[in-house]
């Protein structure tokens, strides 16, 4: 892989922010999730979440120009099941609404973990979600009109997020975890051989410090140590 390549990889890989996410409930416009996805991984996101009953769902349109690979999609059948999964995590959701507890936006402290709970353009975040969270949070508006739309709100929520986080260095040191960190390097600079390990259910292989495969793929058949071998030197000439 080209040196100046791999160090741009791991350069993103270190500043990963994997305790901020979002969560939009009732997902009915796969565009918008989308659209919200593109910021969360602009600021270093590594998973959004979404409460939708649709049956495929992908990031995969135009709005999110690519995001696929990098950014984990986790579905959720139900908002208490959703919003439960994260604080088990221990996120604290911060929920966009106009309701009478709302604060500024910018007077939550986002260096903890956190996940911005979002809803759609027209019915917005239910009752339930809004009793579910732990803080509520509102955009300034000067103007007629008394909301933005959710990619616009989620983008200023985020980058204040990002904004805070920055100043408190947490972009300075990496946050992933040694494995976590592996799984990612290895997928950006062999997403081929990644995707041909997922589909055999076989663990990705070691790689060196250069990100050059140290191993082969564990395997029976001779045909797939051949496929493995000559997707790896497709993907290096590539990179």
């Amino acid at each position: 892989m080209n040196p100046e390549r791999l160090k741009t990889i791991k350069s993103t890989l270190d500043k990963r922010q994997p305790d901020l996410t979002v969560i939009m409930e009732n997902v009915i416009k796969p565009h918008n999730l989308a659209a919200v996805g593109r910021t969360l991984e602009a600021v270093g996101g590594l998973q959004i979440h979404a409460i939708t009953q649709l049956p495929s769902l992908r990031l995969s349109q135009m709005a999110a120009s690519g995001i696929r690979r990098w950014l984990k999609l986790v579905k959720h059948p139900a908002t208490e099941q959703g919003i439960q999964y994260l604080k088990q995590q221990g996120f604290q959701i911060v929920a966009t609404s106009l309701c009478q507890a709302s604060k500024d936006f910018r007077e939550v402290d986002y260096t903890q973990p956190t996940a911005i709970l979002v809803g759609e353009e027209l019915e917005g975040i239910s009752e339930q979600a809004l009793a579910m969270a732990d803080e509520h949070v509102t955009i300034p508006m000067m103007g007629f009109v008394q909301s933005l739309n959710v990619s616009v709100a989620s983008a200023l929520v985020l980058y204040e997020a990002h904004r805070q986080r920055s100043e408190a260095g947490m972009y300075n040191e990496r946050s992933l975890d040694d494995g976590t960190y592996q799984a990612l390097l290895f997928e950006a600079c062999h997403p081929k051989v990644a995707e041909y390990c997922r589909q055999k259910k076989l663990p990705y292989p070691a790689i060196d410090e250069n990100a050059e495969i140290l191993e082969p793929v564990t395997g029976s058949a001779g045909s797939e140590e051949d496929a493995f071998s000559g997707w790896s030197k497709r993907n290096e000439s590539a990179g």
